[in-house]
């Protein structure tokens, strides 16, 4: 994890998307979207069934390598209301060991409102953690220092003729979006419009790369 500020606070950054916050002794992950692929199967659209299980595991990884006490998920969790219900065995043994261990917040998004099961944990439409807002969406209209997700942001560079895509984390002095953590999720361009205009003229994507942060200006 890479050392990261936002709005006065000290964060430790993971490429895959958590941002681990020491001093709360907590890990915020956004736009998990379990059971995607069991959504799409049900379509007639078949896909690896397996995303639950690989976020599940790459988040229990983290969580224990952190050490934390406290997760906050901030929105889109599962990608349909029925997504906890279709969880296969390993997967949801998997996110009941989570939410039994740590104290555990899902902050809704609009693919889950109005769970009709969600694995434990308690609901939240947003919190507020010492002086920093927890939702899913951005809102430009609000002042106060948020972190949020929703839009999936990945930063996509021309290296050396090849056309390279990261996740990324967008920020300002008083936004900050999450990358999505979920393994069966694509992403939105970090420059795109809508992305500049719910951080602001100042946004920047950020890269954690080794032990340092890459940032790159988008301006318009």
């Amino acid at each position: 994890m890479v050392p990261f500020s936002f709005a006065g606070h000290d964060f430790l950054a993971d490429p895959q998307g958590a941002l681990h916050w020491p001093a709360e002794r907590a890990l915020l992950v956004a736009d998990l979207h379990l059971e995607k692929a069991s959504w799409f199967a049900r379509l007639g659209q078949f896909l690896p069934p397996y995303d639950s299980q690989a976020t599940l595991a790459a988040l229990t990884a983290i969580v224990e390598r952190a050490g934390v006490e406290r997760l906050y998920c901030l929105g889109d969790s599962f990608h349909d209301r029925f997504g906890c219900d279709r969880l296969p065995e390993e997967a949801r043994a998997m996110l009941l060991a989570l939410t039994a261990r740590l104290d555990w917040t899902w902050i809704l998004g609009n693919h889950d409102p109005g769970f009709a099961d969600h694995c434990g944990g308690r609901l939240l439409e947003e919190a507020e953690v010492a002086g920093v807002l927890l939702r899913h969406e951005a809102d430009p209209a609000d002042p106060r220092p948020e972190i949020s997700g929703h839009y999936h942001p990945k930063l996509r560079l021309q290296l050396k003729g090849r056309n390279v895509s990261r996740r990324c984390y967008v920020g300002s002095s008083a936004k900050l979006i999450l990358p999505a953590f979920g393994a069966l999720t694509g992403g939105l361009d970090a420059g795109h419009p809508e992305i500049r205009r719910k951080v602001g003229p100042e946004a920047a994507a950020f890269v954690p790369v080794a032990d340092r942060m890459l940032r790159f200006p988008l301006a318009a």
